[in-house]
């Protein structure tokens, strides 16, 4: 193969072309180099995909929460938290913590 023949092939003259030398690095540069590149802005959106995980976590606690706060306006829904929440008791009352063995 001359290098006549290598210049008459329609790959060889479509890869010389003036501008497909111009873009071909430009997008390289662009997907892999730049600070805007492709694998900046993959890790950008996971990072956005995790956040917004958390903010709805924390908005299904935050209903729960309220949902509690509002039960807590009982006085007896407050004392019965209270005991089971922090094992807090009467005067003169005792209490027996009963812990059941699984393992056999």
């Amino acid at each position: 193969m001359s290098l006549k023949n290598i210049k008459e092939n329609k790959a060889f003259k479509f890869l010389t072309n003036i501008f497909v030398l111009i873009f071909i690095p430009f997008l390289i540069w662009m997907l892999f180099f730049d600070e805007n590149s492709y694998l900046v802005h993959r890790k950008f959106n996971q990072e956005i995909k995790d956040l917004e995980s958390t903010i709805s976590f924390y908005k299904l606690k935050i209903a729960e929460d309220k949902a509690t706060i509002k039960k807590l306006g009982d006085s007896l829904q407050l004392e019965r938290f209270a005991r089971e929440k922090y094992l807090m008791k009467k005067e003169n009352e005792d209490i027996y913590i009963i812990e059941f063995d699984t393992i056999k």
